[in-house]
């Protein structure tokens, strides 16, 4: 027993008065009254009932009494303690489920012992022992047993085969008798009453299949017939009895929890809940806590609603008390704060009513009585003096219930739309054509054109009723959204191509269907970024993201995501299919939540980047120790190895599309490394950059090693210093004035940076680097030589790359005399650090810098919209003017002309 609690004196006498049924057993069993006084200022756990059993010894015989007195003990123990009010909502139910659990086992036991002696052990047909698991379900599987609950058990078993006894019987035939056993042990009633009555029709095909079942027929059953309602009431299963359950679960995981987000639950679930109305409605049992509107049961399913939805891609979901249920989906956000305390103080409420119901005549009853005598005994029992302020508080507590319920469950399409015509193509050409005409489309007989050849395609023909059903609902809405966007017909054509993408996918469309936010989400960013609406067509595994306010303001958390990501990784090693397709679904999550943000116009292109490169940081370093623990050579049980960032990485400027510019280095003396750390670096790159059917993470470009393409895959620090002091070409230089530790071995990246400062420090002569650096620069301009009369952003003389080789050349040329030029600090800030240190003038610094800025924010709205980086040049021309005049002034040429052929 726990701590001990101080109770009223009159306790005992207080609850008598409100519990009929304690009076009954008090004046029935005169042991009863001293084993309460000896406990009711504790609670009683599994030891104490273990003590109970010992004191009385049990057999098959005396089975029946013992476990019978036991449960008068232990309810009118509860009872009392709970209407005292010192017995929490969990203590009441923790100490049902343990007295379930405690009983089933010992009768189980007991039934199973005269079995074997008679049949022998049921075994396999490779000779392996063959146990009965006992299944609890519902309340008995959550740990929230009622207190004159029926218990809900399913009995299965591992393998068919035979007893291995004198009298041989099928193991089928052994496990039917014995489950026959247990259940007349739990629920015969005799002159001691009753332990559990036992509810057997969760079981597979119900009241018509056999009692048990084998694995194999309960995993072929899920397959072939198993029912939406069958999935939301396994959430709650729960091995009591077996050492094989972990088999079980894997069995009945696919069954319940999809790998994929099932938004189609909803429409099940309301299917569900419309029987369960109609027939409270039949019954006339509107005042049932249970069953009736905005009772427990309508809790339940809010909560096993986003299980069934999220429980297969978020394993905290797969919890089973509903308590803890919506405390999790508040952490997530799924729920607001206020509906989940709203939720719970009700569940709270109205579980405390449908006890005190039950202490009455321990009658498993969840209805108000018609007696005004007994109402008033339960007002009391609540705590409250009169009948009228139970009733108020009930009714309050009932209408947030069902506030919350019609929140997640109202069908928002059952009205139907005023432009379903406009997709069913009901009307003729010239009045759809007029429709969208009215609604702003430039083309609409074009709209209406490929409208009706989607309508009449065999592919949307063919989709089965109810998919095709969500589609019909969902289309006139879109094109009512896309026709409020600026541009329409492109909005709408790229809402198209992703159903196209997804109507085969029935979850998709039923999260678009149900969450009308999350649909005009879609709209809105289809119509706001081509590369947006082909990003969210080739991950539409992403649109669940559209259902979290919180990810249109709330800055990343990079430090905790990290820790979450590396978590979740080591929970599914060494799965490596599973991790790769992990970490791209996650590194996609957080670049959608950027790009909302960023189309929102939340984020400038400078902080995006930040984040960006950060996250492509992340990805690096879990990347390392999940490739490395798969190398069967590997010779440490921590690689000494880095990866070093380069280009748009290096340099903090990662775009949505940017590939990687990476080299790995490593700093180890053992044999053979350079083949370990060969096929280590081949590996990481091939993880990063193989498509799975998530996608890929990264193209990757490792030509910037030493050597290029010629080169080792892996350098070691000291070869790589000795080729940056002794072989590298200036260009090589230039490329390292961006470069940075990325990820891997923290010493080997500050060696790096040493390194890397040292070359970067080398005195070099100003004439001699002035000429390699142009010389470099012509072949580039040649490289990427156009006849087109727009401005190329990144390659056009006094754009993008001019202000990349100035600054290059001022740090190669004079970080000797001036050490801060060598920080990776951005190209901005060592434009102004060149112009403190007067290299340049500091006013022609800061304006280059605006232009550099200015050029960055047009090149990514360019790409946004899935153009190239070319401009009118008459926009940019105020921005070019100072980048070639410090051109001129660094370099002596007004600008580089393209090498002659």
């Amino acid at each position: 027993m726990s701590a001990q609690t101080k109770l009223p004196p009159d306790a005992l006498q207080q609850a008598r008065s409100l519990s009929r049924f304690l009076g009954r057993m008090l004046d029935s069993r005169p042991w009863l009254a001293g084993q309460l006084a000896a406990s009711l200022d504790r609670t009683i756990d599994a030891n104490a009932m273990g003590e109970f059993i010992a004191e009385r010894p049990l057999d098959e015989h005396n089975m029946p009494e013992v476990l019978r007195h036991l449960r008068t003990w232990v309810l009118c123990h509860v009872l009392v303690r709970d209407l005292a009010g010192v017995a929490s909502l969990e203590e009441v139910t923790e100490t049902m489920t343990v007295l379930a659990e405690l009983t089933v086992s010992h009768a189980h036991r007991l039934v199973r012992e005269p079995l074997v002696r008679r049949y022998g052990v049921p075994l396999s047909p490779s000779g392996w022992e063959q146990e009965l698991l006992v299944i609890g379900m519902g309340k008995l599987g959550g740990r929230e047993l009622n207190v004159s609950s029926d218990i809900d058990l399913i009995f299965v078993y591992p393998e068919d085969g035979d007893t291995g006894g004198a009298k041989v019987i099928s193991n089928f035939e052994f496990f039917e008798r014995l489950g026959k056993g247990l259940i007349k042990a739990l629920a015969d009633i005799t002159e001691h009453g009753q332990v559990f009555r036992v509810d057997m029709r969760l079981r597979p095909n119900g009241d018509s299949g056999p009692l048990v079942c084998s694995f194999d027929m309960l995993e072929n059953y899920f397959v072939t017939q198993g029912r939406e309602w069958e999935r939301y009431a396994w959430i709650k299963a729960r091995v009591l009895d077996g050492e094989r359950w972990q088999e079980l679960e894997q069995i009945a995981r696919p069954f319940v929890f999809r790998k994929y987000l099932d938004f189609g639950s909803i429409d099940a679930m309301r299917g569900l809940h419309a029987q369960v109305r109609r027939e409270v409605a039949r019954r006339d049992r509107a005042n049932n806590v249970k069953l009736g509107p905005g009772g427990i049961r309508e809790i339940e399913f809010i909560a096993q609603v986003f299980q069934a939805i999220r429980g297969g891609r978020d394993a905290g979901l797969q919890i089973r008390p509903t308590l803890k249920v919506l405390a999790a989906l508040a952490e997530r956000g799924i729920l607001t704060t206020q509906a989940v305390e709203e939720l719970s103080a009700a569940y709270r409420f109205l579980r405390r009513l449908e006890h005190r119901l039950q202490y009455l005549d321990d009658a498993q009853t969840h209805d108000l009585p018609d007696n005004p005598a007994d109402r008033a005994l339960i007002a009391r029992a609540m705590g409250f003096e009169h009948e009228g302020e139970l009733l108020e508080q009930l009714e309050h507590h009932r209408h947030c219930v069902s506030r919350h319920f019609d929140d997640v469950f109202a069908d928002p399409n059952e009205d139907g739309h005023q432009l379903g015509q406009v997709w069913s193509s009901t009307g003729s050409d010239e009045q759809i054509g007029a429709i969208l005409a009215r609604l702003g489309y430039r083309d609409p007989q074009g709209v209406a054109r490929r409208l009706a050849a989607m309508h009449a395609s065999p592919r949307c023909q063919q989709l089965p009723n109810h998919i095709r059903s969500r589609l019909d609902a969902l289309v006139p809405r879109i094109v009512d959204a896309a026709a409020a966007t600026p541009m329409p017909d492109d909005t709408l054509a790229r809402c198209l191509d992703l159903l196209d993408a997804i109507n085969r996918r029935g979850a998709y469309l039923a999260l678009l269907q149900q969450y009308p936010n999350a649909l005009q989400r879609v709209v809105d960013l289809m119509g706001a970024s081509s590369w947006a609406a082909q990003y969210l067509t080739r991950h539409p595994i992403l649109l669940d993201e559209l259902l979290d306010d919180r990810h249109l303001v709330a800055q990343p958390d990079w430090q905790a995501f990290d820790a979450e990501l590396a978590a979740a990784l080591d929970a599914i090693e060494p799965d490596m299919e599973h991790q790769m397709d992990m970490m791209r679904e996650q590194h996609h999550a957080q670049v959608f939540r950027l790009l909302t943000q960023d189309i929102a116009g939340k984020l400038t292109v400078e902080r995006l980047a930040d984040h960006l490169s950060a996250l492509a940081d992340i990805i690096l370093e879990r990347t390392l120790p999940l490739v490395w623990r798969k190398m069967k050579a590997r010779h440490r049980d921590t690689p000494l190895f880095a990866v070093i960032a380069y280009g748009k990485l290096g340099g903090k400027e990662l775009g949505y599309a940017s590939d990687l510019d990476i080299v790995f280095v490593y700093d180890d003396d053992a044999p053979e490394t350079m083949e370990i750390y060969s096929r280590f670096a081949q590996r990481i790159n091939t993880w990063l950059s193989s498509r799975t059917a998530a996608g890929i993470l990264f193209e990757t470009d490792l030509r910037l090693r030493p050597n290029g393409d010629a080169g080792l895959l892996v350098t070691s620090l000291e070869a790589f210093r000795k080729y940056q002091l002794e072989s590298a070409w200036v260009w090589e230089h230039q490329a390292l004035t961006r470069a940075r530790f990325a990820a891997g071995d923290k010493a080997i990246g500050a060696a790096f940076e040493k390194i890397r400062c040292e070359v970067l420090r080398q005195p070099r002569d100003l004439d001699t680097l002035r000429a390699e650096v142009l010389a470099m620069r012509g072949k580039m301009r040649d490289a990427h030589a156009g006849k087109s009369e727009l401005f190329d952003l990144k390659h056009d003389a006094g754009g993008l790359v001019d202000v990349e080789f100035l600054i290059q050349y001022l740090v190669l040329g004079h970080a000797h005399r001036h050490p801060e030029l060598t920080g990776n600090l951005g190209n901005i800030a060592l434009l102004r650090i060149a112009g403190e240190l007067a290299l340049i003038p500091a006013d022609l610094a800061v304006q280059c810098g605006d232009s550099y800025r200015l050029y960055r924010h047009l090149q990514h709205r360019q790409r946004l919209n899935g153009q190239a980086s070319r401009v009118d040049p008459g926009d940019v021309e105020t921005a070019r003017e100072p980048v070639r005049r410090l051109w001129a002034q660094v370099f002596g040429a007004a600008e580089v002309q393209p090498a002659e052929g």
